[in-house]
């Protein structure tokens, strides 16, 4: 792994690396800000609070990463942040800044030559840049030569508009692709580990979502069928672990639909990622987009230090 390059906290380039002979670039759609108590669950604040500090109105600043993979042969695009559909109440409440187009532009990479598109799940600030609403009102589809890639579950929840997360689901962020047969819609079941394409795959760790999927990067030059700590892999591991501050197992959000569930899951992840030393990508931490994780003293997982 040779060293990321940090950029300050305003740049759409958040982070750069290598893995292998592949190259991450972690490209921004800005930060946005979400009530702390939300974020962190039954945890109470004087503790969240020494790890996300708070504004006045009690929200924690996160950041909405995407991650490009250049594998060689494909060029990936892992999430794509809020986008350009929120109505202008959401927009106001969220901060949202729609700024993945110029991160793109920053980084020198044209959405034609994104091939693949990976949601981990199908709320808005992930999927977001999917599609863009042009001047006239239309819904293109943002990435016009990629195959995108989503759980079945996730559009079928979608549609269902309940009234615990309706908010979270925008239609025109998947609907359209799905209509023209852009996006292909996977049964991936739990415990299975479904390949994409070579040294991208995805797994089911419900929890925040039923249908949650991780994104595995593992270039193939160095795929084992015995992976240990010298096989490179990373894990974009989403909403199941948003931020370097929710690495406690318990400290879960009130966002997500099966608390007890993530725990159990966020311990299946650490079982892998902590002896196999992957590279653990976060999708809402602005400003430590991806880090190693170790275990401290008291067996709780902290950020291995450099």
């Amino acid at each position: 792994m040779h060293p990321a390059e940090q950029p300050n906290s305003n740049d759409p380039i958040r982070a750069r690396t290598t893995l292998g002979d592949y190259e991450l670039t972690i490209l921004s759609d800005g930060f946005y800000f979400l009530d702390g108590g939300a974020m962190f669950g039954v945890v109470p604040k004087p503790l969240w609070e020494k790890r996300a500090p708070a504004d006045d109105q009690n929200r924690i600043l996160l950041g909405l990463n995407t991650v490009i993979v250049r594998t060689g042969k494909q060029t990936i695009a892992i999430e794509t942040g809020i986008g350009n559909k929120l109505s202008d109440k959401l927009k106001a409440i969220y901060g949202a800044k729609e700024q993945l187009p110029q991160a793109f532009e920053a980084a020198g990479i044209r959405p034609e030559e994104i091939d693949i598109v990976i949601n981990s799940h199908l709320h808005f600030d992930h999927c977001g840049w999917n599609t863009t609403r042009t001047p006239e009102g239309r819904i293109v589809p943002t990435f016009p030569n990629a195959r995108y890639f989503a759980h079945r579950g996730e559009v079928t929840h979608g549609h269902l508009q309940l009234e615990r997360d309706a908010i979270s689901y925008i239609s025109d962020n998947y609907d359209p692709l799905i209509a023209t047969g852009q996006m292909t819609l996977l049964d991936t079941k739990p415990g299975q580990i479904e390949e994409i394409v070579p040294g991208i795959s995805v797994e089911r760790f419900p929890g925040h979502t039923a249908q949650l999927l991780a994104i595995h990067i593992e270039p193939r030059s160095t795929h084992s069928s015995n992976p240990g700590s010298d096989t490179p892999h990373a894990c974009y591991i989403s909403d199941l672990i948003p931020t370097t501050a929710h690495l406690d197992p318990t400290w879960v959000m009130g966002y997500d639909l099966d608390p007890f569930t993530c725990i159990a899951e966020r311990k299946r992840f650490y079982q892998r990622a902590i002896p196999e030393q992957w590279l653990v990508l976060f999708t809402h931490d602005h400003h430590t987009p991806f880090a190693h994780i170790t275990l401290n003293e008291k067996g709780k997982p902290v950020l291995r230090q450099p």
